[in-house]
Parts: structure tokens; C-alpha cells; sequence
């Protein structure tokens, strides 16, 4: 018999509480709305099935996911018919699927409308295109009979630029509203993370928090109220020193001017610790921010340890990652920041 399997020396240190609070927080600026969830692309991440039950805990009632694969790995945790499947059915067998399971598939066209109606139909949501030209129905085709066959549960929208001050947010809203007056529903949903920052108008009656939950900040005003959940952390596999005039990493890109502490920590790009990050991103520790040199590699970074002698092999420095900040350091997306967080990382 094997022995039991070594932890990885690379993991998510993950703040549940502070998701709880952060939903908590969304759902109050939810108003008379109530905060739903989005937890698709693995819960951003961080791991789908955790979120999702934490989030049931705290009060959620409604889960967003793009893939019946995803509304599969809920089943045994939320009321099926609590999830919405925004990719919609796609086939007949996506169909079979979700009357099977009693999930609610997102329709975004008058095909994949006729398609659940073909195959018996039941509740559903819909998703009517306002301005994004990405997915769902175009509001010229609102009045189609197809459409008034459905047994509509939320009538979704979503928004292009809710994070900026842009005039689109106003128009997608009156269209919305539109939509509301044609199509008989049940609730509406219309406002993500920033979406339900814009104010009453905007919430209907279900909101969909998404990247707010995990840590992001896609607005100013929600920084005084959104936590930090994840923090990357890796271990310290190798502690050299380099000579002045030694170069570290692939091409060379750093050389140290004077003899040098260095550590070589296990994380890189194929856990999501892209390049981007290369002479310019931080670990922590202790107290002590520890700068990357050269170029990240696939499984390893080296950071300079030349200042903290307290800090060795065996040793776990964290990331330094809070989305906001991290996002303006490295050019990626807060979105990406999370979704990007490798299965190599124990969660």
C-alpha cells in the first residue's frame, strides 16, 4: 500500500469568513433585491463546491454557473432549482439534462427557446441582450411567440460597463426595463458586483455578485467593504547566494549588483504566476517584502531573500495579491487573478 500522498508545497490560503462577509455586504447593497451568486469557472477559482456552501450558509438562495458540468457538482449541496446554466441548452441532450436535475438552463435565443419547448419545456430563465452582443435574445425579437410559451423564472440582462461611468449603463437599463413589460417573469435580475453599486433601479429582484465575493474591487466605493479572501502562498524549496555580476533566471533579465540572498519558492506560470509578474511582483513574510527576480518559470520563482535572514528552505512566503493592487502591478484583470490560480495549489 502507498503511502498517504505528501502535501504540495503550494497552496490557497482562503478566508471563508471574509467570503460570508462579503456576500453579506453585496446583499445588503442589494436593497429590497436579494444577493444570488455567481460561482461559475470553479468558484472563480477558489473551488466551486466550498464557495457554494458556504455562500447557502450565509443566506444565498441563488447560483449562477455557465455549464451543466459545474450545476453537476452542486447538486448535493443547493436546491437544484436554486441554479441557473447561463450557457442555456445548447443540445437536446443539455435539455434531457436539466429537466433531469430540475437546474434552470439560461435561454439566449429564440433556438434554444424552441428547443426546451421541443423537449418538453418547464422553468427556465432568460437572458435578454441589451448592449453586451455576446449572448442572448435581441430586443427586437422580445415580442416573438416563442418567448411567451416559456414558464420564465428570472428574466436576466447583463451589463457592459457597470465599472465605469459610461451612459451605456443608463440605456441597458431602460431596456431592461423594456423587456420586464413584454415578457411575463417571475423576478429580474440585471446587476453584477459594480451593477449593484448604480443604485435601486438597477436591482430588480435578484443581484449577481460575482468577482465582489471573491475579493474583487470592480468599484471604488465597494473598497471599504470587500475583504480579501485568497492569498497564494508557496514554499521555499532552495536558499543560495550569487556573487555580484551572477544573472538569475531564463535570458538573464536580473544581475545582481552586490552578493545576494536568494530563494527559489515552487510556484510559477503553469500555477497562474504568469510571467507578467517577472522582476516586479513580491512575496511576503514575516513582515518582509521579498522582490522576484528574473523571469518566472513554469514551476519556480526566484525572490531575494538578501534582507531577511530569518526566512529559509521549508519556509511559505505569500503572493503578494490583493486583486486591486495586483491587478494594477501585473496588467491582468482581477477576474484573471483568480481564475487563473492553478489545480496544483492545495485549497
Amino acid at each position: 500500500m502507498l503511502p498517504e500522498l505528501p502535501e504540495p508545497p503550494l497552496r490557497l490560503n482562503l478566508d471563508w469568513n471574509a467570503l460570508k462577509a462579503n456576500w453579506l455586504a453585496m446583499d445588503r447593497l442589494s436593497g429590497k433585491a436579494r444577493a444570488g451568486a455567481a460561482v461559475k469557472a470553479d468558484g472563480y477559482g477558489l473551488g466551486a463546491r466550498k464557495a457554494a456552501a458556504v455562500l447557502r450558509d450565509a443566506g444565498c438562495r441563488d447560483f449562477f454557473v455557465a455549464h451543466w458540468a459545474e450545476a453537476a457538482e452542486l447538486l448535493d449541496l443547493v436546491d437544484p432549482a436554486s441554479i441557473s446554466v447561463l450557457h442555456g441548452p445548447q443540445s437536446p441532450a443539455d435539455c434531457a439534462y436539466g429537466q433531469a436535475i430540475g437546474a434552470k438552463p439560461v435561454i439566449n435565443s429564440l433556438s434554444q427557446a424552441q428547443r426546451w419547448l421541443d423537449a418538453g419545456g418547464g422553468t427556465c430563465d432568460l437572458m435578454i441582450d441589451t448592449g453586451m452582443n455576446r449572448l442572448g435574445v435581441p430586443m427586437r425579437e422580445i415580442g416573438s411567440e416563442v418567448l411567451a410559451r416559456l414558464d420564465v423564472d428570472v428574466l436576466l440582462s447583463h451589463l457592459v460597463s457597470s465599472e465605469e461611468d459610461t451612459p451605456l449603463n443608463a440605456l441597458q437599463c431602460s431596456r431592461w426595463k423594456e423587456a420586464r413589460k413584454a415578457i411575463a417573469h417571475r423576478n429580474a435580475s440585471l446587476a453584477n458586483s459594480a451593477g449593484i453599486t448604480l443604485g435601486s433601479e438597477f436591482h430588480g429582484d435578484i443581484t449577481r455578485p460575482g468577482v465582489s465575493l471573491y475579493g474583487g474591487i470592480p468599484r471604488p466605493c465597494l473598497g471599504q467593504l470587500i475583504r480579501q479572501v485568497v492569498r497564494p502562498e508557496a514554499m521555499i524549496m532552495q536558499v543560495r547566494h550569487v556573487a555580484a555580476g551572477e544573472t538569475v533566471g531564463y535570458n538573464a533579465t536580473f544581475t545582481a549588483k552586490a552578493p545576494m540572498r536568494l530563494g527559489t519558492v515552487s510556484t510559477g506560470y503553469a500555477d497562474g504566476y504568469l510571467r507578467c509578474w517577472s522582476n516586479k511582483g513580491f512575496f511576503e513574510a514575516n513582515g518582509a517584502k521579498l522582490p522576484v527576480l528574473g523571469l518566472v518559470s513554469m514551476d519556480m520563482t526566484v525572490i531575494d531573500l538578501t534582507d531577511a535572514n530569518d526566512i529559509g528552505e521549508g519556509d511559505w512566503v505569500a503572493a503578494s495579491y490583493d486583486l486591486p493592487g495586483a491587478a494594477a502591478a501585473s496588467g491582468l484583470t482581477q477576474y484573471e487573478l483568480l481564475t487563473l490560480l492553478g489545480r496544483r495549489f492545495q485549497r
